[in-house]
């Protein structure tokens, strides 16, 4: 009976005491959550209830399995069990913790500062940190997994170590890509060309870009398809980044119109429905004829907004409303296709013309008849 009762008392009890103390810490970090609102770290730590039990159940068994009387021939595997358990768990913990600690320090970051660039820099810079020290982090639990908790892999470990100068040359030359791809989104994350967030034009197609990888950049398009690539297109080819350097653009809308457009009261008309407009920044706006052809003219309307998402709506109200002032008041300034007959030479003049013509033809005869020709001879 003894047995039975001592390794269920002694590991029931290991189990039961872990699980109350990582309640008591879940409520102690409620409490202080509740006591400071504007500290999220408390609140953001809980998230880590889960590993850090599992990592007190697995470590408080291992150390009290000893101590249970449990003899069984899987000892020894219930031992590797466990510890690779432990490994994994506490890596799953720092993850949690260095998540929780980086989202803290993006949302105080955030509300020291009203730079909305800055903010999504350093987001963009945290979200690459967050993903090179998870990699990492999994690597080291691997390889303590294996080296550790299996005897019988060290000495292979230990061969690996001696050769690591041409395992690493061998890897480096294979994961080339994988490489240039990790150090290109490194180079991204820190040398401020694009951030979460940014507005860009890649490959003709318009959209935010969404998220950036260790490998790979996601970008929303304005239809909701994802545009994804690789960050090192980002170092090698050309985009348009719309957010670098401020969120203010210049939108532009061109017409084709008659050369008998009224311009100036165009203009007019453009400033008058510019200034009904709350997605126009106030900061700039034109109309000017930028080119003319032997049937219509060119003309311009640019007028700026505080982001890419204002300027577009900007831009397609202006070009409707001014389609259909001109519409409604001079729709002699619309384009035109010239329909008209092809000219003809006049009646009488065609009839004599043809006359002298056969005339011509009967005076000389038939083909080989005349003076001089071969067939005459």
């Amino acid at each position: 009976m003894e047995d039975v009762l001592r390794p269920l008392i002694v590991i029931g009890g290991t189990v039961t005491i872990t699980l109350i103390a990582g309640w008591l810490i879940d409520r102690a970090l409620h409490a202080a959550d509740r006591r400071h609102p504007e500290n999220r770290l408390p609140g953001l730590l809980r998230r880590c209830q889960l590993p850090l039990q599992v990592l007190m159940g697995s470590a408080a068994v291992q150390g009290t399995y000893s101590v249970s009387g449990l003899d069984t021939p899987q000892d020894e595997v219930i031992h590797n069990v466990l510890a690779t358990v432990t490994i994994a768990s506490a890596a799953w913990l720092a993850i949690r913790a260095a998540g929780a600690l980086a989202e803290n320090a993006l949302t105080s970051y955030a509300a020291r500062t009203t730079d909305l660039a800055r903010v999504r820099q350093f987001r963009t810079q945290l979200t690459m940190v967050k993903r090179v020290v998870t990699s990492m982090l999994a690597i080291v639990a691997s390889a303590m997994a294996m080296l550790l908790v299996f005897p019988e892999l060290r000495a292979l470990g230990t061969s690996m170590l001696a050769s690591a100068g041409v395992i690493g040359i061998i890897a480096g030359v294979a994961a080339q890509p994988l490489l240039g791809n990790l150090f290109a989104g490194l180079q991204i994350a820190f040398g401020d060309s694009v951030k979460i967030g940014d507005t860009v034009v890649v490959e003709g197609e318009w959209g935010t870009v969404e998220e950036i990888t260790l490998a790979f950049l996601t970008i929303r398009i304005w239809d909701d398809r994802r545009l994804t690539m690789p960050v090192s297109y980002f170092n090698s080819q050309p985009y348009e980044n719309w957010s670098r350097g401020g969120h203010e653009v210049t939108g532009t809308v061109f017409f084709h119109l008659d050369h008998a457009t009224p311009i100036p009261e165009l203009r007019a008309r453009l400033q008058e429905y510019l200034l009904g407009r709350a997605d126009w920044d106030g900061r700039s706006w034109s109309l000017v004829v930028t080119d003319t052809t032997p049937t219509t003219i060119q003309v311009r309307a640019a007028m700026s907004a505080r982001d890419a998402d204002d300027v577009w709506t900007l831009r397609c109200a202006v070009r409707e409303e001014l389609i259909r002032w001109l519409q409604l008041h001079h729709p002699y300034a619309l384009p035109r296709v010239p329909t008209a007959p092809a000219a003809q030479l006049p009646r009488q003049q065609g009839q004599q013309g043809q006359q002298g013509q056969e005339q011509n033809y009967r005076s000389a005869g038939p083909p080989g008849s005349r003076k001089g020709s071969p067939a005459a001879r």
